[in-house]
């Protein structure tokens, strides 16, 4: 248990941060997950689409520092392999 009030402080600043932290990472899973999505209904316009509207949720997630800059890339990266490989 915090013993002082800048401690107290903190452990009531990191609840609230941690909250939005999880908060911004379900975001980000939720957005993969929409292309993965669109990609298995093998639409490759349709995915192509959602690709794009959920990059720079991907990107603003990496900029806040969420997740670190190369993860958002490998996805980023991964994601629009899969989309070159649809037929």
């Amino acid at each position: 248990m915090a013993n002082t009030a800048q401690a107290r402080k903190r452990a009531r600043q990191a609840v609230k941060l941690n909250a939005q932290n999880s908060s911004q990472r379900s975001t980000l899973r939720t957005a993969i997950k929409a292309v993965r999505k669109a990609i298995e209904a093998g639409d490759k316009a349709a995915a192509a689409q959602t690709f794009q509207s959920q990059v720079a949720i991907i990107d603003r997630i990496a900029d806040k520092k969420i997740i670190h800059k190369n993860k958002a890339a490998r996805h980023k990266s991964r994601l629009s392999a899969a989309i070159k490989a649809l037929a």
